[in-house]
This record gives C-alpha cells, structure tokens and sequence, in this order.
C-alpha cells in the first residue's frame, strides 16, 4: 500500500474533536466527517426541501439536495484548481478536498421546508426564544441533534476545521438588534469559542457583523461554491419554469443602467437561449467560477495557529460582477413573482399554523397536553427543563421536516377530510 503522503497545511488543532478523541481510523479525519453527514437523515431529507420550486412539482428542478451536491462539487474542483495553480500551496501543503466537500454537503442542513421563506417565518415565530437562521440550525445538527436514539439526541463529534468551515456567521442573535438572518443562537457561543480554541480574538471582531466575515479558507471556498452553483443554477431553473425567458430578460437588461461588463454577461446569455445552448453555457460558466479563485496571504489572529486562517480567497472581479448580474435577474424575474410569493405565502401559512397549535399543546398550562408529536420527539420534550428549550425543541421537528411532511402534518392538524391510517405515514 503506498504510505499517504502528509498534509502539511492541518495540525492536531485542525483535527481535534469537540466531544471525544476518536480512533484510529482508515479514513483521514475529515473523510469521516464527509461520511457520517451523508449517512444521516438530516442529510436524506434535502431531496424533499425546496431550494427555488417547491420539491416534487417537477424532476428536473433543483432540490435543497441536488444543489448541496453541486456545491461540493465546484468545491472540490477549487481546491484541485489551488492546488494545481496556486504557488502559496505544494504538494504536501494543499486545503484538503474532503473537507470542504463535507462543509459544503452540509451547508444547507439546517434549512427549513418551503426555503427561505420558511426561514424567515420561523424566525418572526421564534423571536421570543432566541431566533431561528438556517446556518444557526446547521450548527445545532451537527453538534448536537443529527443522532436520535430512544427520545435522545446528540451530536456527531465533528472536527474543529470541519464545524468552523459551516460556520458562515459568528455573530450572536443578542449581538444583533432583531436580526432577519445571519447570527447564530446564543446558547451556540460554546462553539464559536472551541473552534477559536481559547484565542483572544479582536474586539473590533466581536461586534456586529463584523465577526461574520471572520471565516476559514474551507468556508470561503463553500461560501463562493454556493454563490457559483445558485447564481447559475437558480437562473437555469428560472429559464426552465419559464418565469425567465429571453424576452425578459432583455426587457430587464433595457430598463437598467449596466455596465460594458454586465451588458456583455447579459448579451451572452440572451445568445444562449436564442441558439438553444443554455446547458452549455451554464457548464462552462461553472468552470469560469471556478478559474476565478486564487490565493492571497492573511495574517490575523489565528494565522500563526492554522494554516486555515493564513489564506484568504480571491475572485476576479469580472467574474464576481456576472454571479451578481446572474442573481438580479433571477431575483427580480422569479423571486419577487406572484407565483413564487403566492407559494411562499402558502407555505409560511402551513408553518405559522403547525407552530401555533405545538405551541399551544406544549407551553400552556391551561389544559393536559396530549401526544401530536412522534414518540423520540415526544419524549424529549416531555423532559425539557424550560420553556424556552421547550420551544427550540419545538422548532427543531419543524425545522426538519420536508415540504410534503409539513403539509401533511397540517392536514392532520386542520383538515377535517384528512384522517385514514394511510394518511399516518
């Protein structure tokens, strides 16, 4: 067997565990990380959680799950495309592939059903207890919930590189005055503080948002992975539906001021759909994307502790101005579409009403609560210590469950026609 060849680039900080050493093992210890996320449910239930349509409505639109695969696949062909061109790197000094690929299948896990949309509501409802964000429930799975075994959770072990490439926002709710998004709960400090392993970090850091732009190289190469794959792939399934076509697009393009840049970027994709060539185009702009990356030096805090915080990832800036010009188009043409918002309001509905009523059974003390929840989820919590674990807890099941779950979860709950032992499963 040929000995694997060292990487230089992580030591035992970037390896370390947050629960317990593990051991020893065939598999390097971020290739355990991007095992253990695809073997778990949380992981499965993406293919049924909408990413821009709603999940089911067709074959070919992108899930929540299709697009965590292509983002780690852009990921991973950036880390080959560093270590191949970049001269801050060599052959025994390279951000390790599997890594990134596990931040990057894992980047989504916490979102809810009915996409963004379903965020947003979640978090109106959860103002009172701390909040909900996306990335925030993603920390929480993979620390301390993907496992469920006889009513109790718990988390996966995960390495400190691999739970600090997830971790887009460092910011806590409370730090923030009534934020939509991008804070973690408050509860999750515990986290922020391992994977900075004890580090005094800089007070202009920790105010604000200031401390959410403070990331590794694995999770700026996830965060432009993702902003890769959804400013073309939303616009493809945009094209696809047929809220974007190339009437409108040009019409759009009209009533804007553009740059020579954003003009041309537009031009070509006009041309795309004229000559019936949009796959083609789209495959080649992923590679564009990806060429788009080099490396640059960062000194900082953390620098002299991990190589992970020594780098910082560069995107030419044409290239950063197309993925923008991409996601205006499918903003304005799909996103703020009466079709979109009339689903999106549609599927914030079913989730205000499944919240209210678990609410109601679980927090108030006026009446013997009864069993509406599955008997784990029952069971822990039946034995929560407070009202507001109560309500986190609540708001996990929500959060897990997949579009069609949610809705036949409400059919139970208020439709009166919706009941035969079938229906139960």
């Amino acid at each position: 067997m040929t000995p694997r060849l060292e990487n230089r680039f992580y030591n035992s900080f970037d390896t370390s565990c947050l629960i317990k050493v593990r051991e020893e093992d065939y598999r390097s210890p971020f290739e355990i990380d991007r095992d253990r996320i695809i073997h778990t449910s949380a992981f499965r239930r993406l293919q049924a959680k909408t990413q821009v349509f709603l999940s089911g409505e067709y074959d070919f639109y992108r899930t929540r799950l299709t697009h965590s695969l292509e983002v780690a696949q852009i990921g991973r062909s950036i880390c080959k495309f560093l270590r191949h061109e970049s001269p801050l790197l060599a052959p025994d000094y390279y951000i390790d592939a599997n890594l990134v690929e596990a931040i990057c299948l894992s980047h989504d896990l916490g979102h809810p059903p009915f996409g963004h949309a379903g965020e947003r509501i979640l978090n109106e409802l959860m103002r009172p207890f701390g909040g909900f964000e996306g990335n925030a429930q993603t920390l929480r799975l993979i620390t301390e919930t993907i496992y469920s075994s006889g009513g109790e959770r718990k988390g996966m072990n995960p390495t400190r590189a691999f739970v600090d490439g997830i971790l887009k926002y460092k910011t806590l709710y409370s730090q923030l005055d009534n934020p939509t998004n991008h804070f973690i709960y408050d509860e999750q400090k515990r986290f922020v503080d391992f994977i900075f392993g004890g580090a005094s970090i800089p007070d202009e850091l920790t105010p604000g948002k200031k401390m959410n732009s403070f990331r590794s190289i694995e999770c700026q190469i996830m965060d432009w992975s993702d902003d890769a794959a959804y400013s073309l792939n939303d616009l493809s399934d945009g094209i696809h539906s047929g809220l974007i076509t190339r009437e409108k697009i040009e019409e759009w393009m009209g009533n804007r001021t553009l740059s020579k840049d954003e003009s041309d970027f537009g031009g070509g994709l006009v041309r795309s759909l004229a000559e019936g060539k949009l796959e083609k185009y789209i495959a080649g702009k992923i590679g564009t994307f990806i060429r788009a990356t080099s490396l640059s030096k960062w000194e900082n805090c953390l620098s002299g502790t991990t190589s992970r915080y020594g780098f910082a990832l560069e995107i030419a800036p044409a290239v950063r101005m197309e993925a923008e010009l991409y996601k205006k188009i499918s903003i304005d043409l799909v996103f703020r579409s009466p079709q979109l918002h009339q689903l999106e309001h549609k599927g914030g509905y079913v989730l205000k009403k499944i919240f209210n009523a678990l609410k109601e059974n679980y927090t108030e003390t006026s009446h013997s609560p009864i069993n509406l929840l599955p008997r784990d989820a029952e069971k822990t919590i039946r034995a929560s210590q407070s009202p507001q674990q109560t309500m986190r807890l609540l708001c996990d099941h929500i959060a897990g469950m997949t579009d069609g779950f949610a809705v036949r979860t409400y059919k139970r709950l208020f439709d009166a026609e919706f009941g035969s032992l079938a229906d139960l499963i």
